[in-house]
């Protein structure tokens, strides 16, 4: 999940760089954090995977369903289409090829949906890290805050996430010192070919 949530992330620090104004006599002073680094620690990051796990199981049941009914047509069609009446078997190859063209566009509908839905879990959340980010840096007399992974080099103490954290109500003690491997990928649609389509049959 956390893997699919990078674009997110990425999209968030492209356009959302922290800056402040300050007065010509105060020195420039810039920090650096990294958002998924504490899109990571927070308790809500655990929701957001369940959320989104719990989702995707559900559109994926539905899929196998969907593919469980199609295959079952498909063979009881492959069976009996050479005994069956011309007009049976047209109709039969027509409930078949709707069938596939329903799996097709549920697949793509699955997809979006997930998309959706991982965007509605994680904006909120984004937007409260956007918001300790600005706060710390104002506080903390920060001109400008960009993200770690920009940077080639810096000293420690310009990393202000231990202070986003902190705002964030996270004991920066207890976070994990580089961010987890992503879990499991959520599924989202299992990975199989097309359903086929049955070929017709000459009278």
């Amino acid at each position: 999940m956390m893997n699919k949530i990078k674009t997110l992330v990425v999209a968030f620090l492209l356009i959302s760089f922290a800056s402040f104004a300050q007065s010509n006599d105060q020195p420039l002073k810039i920090g650096y954090t990294n958002v998924e680094y504490i899109l990571l620690q927070l308790p809500e990051s655990k929701q957001i995977e369940s959320d989104l796990k719990t989702h995707s199981t559900q559109l994926e049941n539905q899929l196998k369903g969907k593919y469980a009914e199609y295959e079952g047509k498909l063979q009881a069609y492959e069976k009996g289409a050479s005994t069956m009446d011309k007009t049976i078997r047209e109709d039969k190859e027509k409930e078949l090829m709707n069938l596939n063209n329903s799996i097709q566009e549920f697949q793509r509908n699955a997809q979006m949906s997930l998309q959706q839905k991982e965007k509605s879990l994680v904006d909120p959340v984004i937007a409260k890290i956007d918001k300790a980010i600005k706060d710390v840096a104002k506080e903390n007399g920060y001109t400008y805050v960009i993200s770690n992974q920009a940077l080639l080099a810096g000293p420690e103490d310009g990393d202000i996430s231990p202070l986003v954290l902190r705002k964030l109500g996270v004991d920066p003690a207890k976070a994990q010192q580089t961010p987890e491997p992503a879990a499991a990928k959520p599924a989202t649609t299992p990975a199989k070919t097309p359903a086929k389509s049955p070929a017709k049959k000459k009278n």
